[in-house]
């Protein structure tokens, strides 16, 4: 494992680890919400993508990177991030994965700095709004572990990202996953996580209607954290964009069904380049 310390937006220090073939096709992945680039363990351990150049990083506020105590409202310090990993490491239009909030923050990417230097696109359970435009694909399983979230309380906060972690699958993860799971979610602090849904509403349909990149949109059948309807939207608006349903799985495809999501990866980034 390559490991890079990145200056982002506003001067935040980014964690950024790559493996695989340096010389391979790259793949930039974009975790989620209070999660970690630990979250892509499968994609970089089980040697399924191992002929592509894998890079992963810790959002800011995140694992190992930098936690400025505001900005996460900021469109334009997300895009910073993202393009300053893309220029320090020499990423050739990498195909960014984006999970659930990476996939926000790669469409704040694209709304910044445009399509050009990008090989391709895939949204992974991706909310593309923020808001009342949300609620209706807002699954049952989110909404009611807000107040946990944003709790400085530790009981409460593991409580409810405890709970989010079960929500995050469709079946119950084994012990050893659950703990390395709430350990990267314990570690980000809770006015992080009050910061990323302070941003104003947020609607990207016009973003990804125009979008001229190539697309991949996988979304699980049990997604109780985000409806399968919201996968459906994008695929609509999004010109070319093919959609992808795991069906037995929940928010986390890339973990429930890691052999048939890097197929579907390897085989979308064998498309794009060609």
């Amino acid at each position: 494992m390559r490991t890079h310390r990145v200056i982002g937006g506003g001067g935040c220090g980014l964690h950024v680890e790559e493996a695989g073939d340096p010389a391979g096709p790259p793949i930039l992945f974009l975790h989620g919400f209070s999660q970690s680039r630990l979250s892509w363990r499968r994609q970089f351990e089980d040697g399924r993508l191992s002929g592509h150049r894998l890079v992963r990083l810790d959002l800011r506020g995140h694992g190992l990177s930098d936690r400025p105590q505001a900005g996460y409202d900021d469109g334009t310090l997300w895009a910073a991030d993202v393009a300053a990993v893309i220029d320090a490491l020499a990423l050739e239009r990498p195909v960014v994965v984006g999970w659930s909030y990476g996939t926000i923050v790669t469409l704040d990417y694209l709304r910044v700095a445009g399509a050009a230097a990008l090989g391709g696109f895939v949204m992974v359970a991706g909310s593309s709004k923020i808001g009342p435009g949300m609620l209706k694909f807002r699954g049952d399983a989110f909404l009611p572990l807000l107040g946990g979230f944003y709790s400085d309380d530790a009981a409460e906060s593991v409580a409810a990202l405890s709970g989010f972690i079960r929500a995050c699958m469709a079946g119950e993860p084994s012990a050893e996953e659950f703990c390395l799971m709430l350990g990267y979610n314990a570690m980000v602090p809770p006015f992080v996580r009050r910061g990323l849904f302070k941003r104003p509403p947020l609607d990207n349909d016009d973003l990804i209607a125009r979008l001229d990149l190539a697309g991949l949109v996988v979304h699980g059948g049990r997604d109780r954290v985000t409806l399968t309807t919201m996968a459906e939207h994008h695929a609509r608006l999004w010109p070319g964009a093919r959609l992808s349903i795991f069906e037995n799985a929940g928010h986390s495809p890339f973990l429930e069904a890691p052999e048939r999501f890097d197929h579907e990866l390897a085989d979308f980034v064998a498309a794009v380049r060609g």
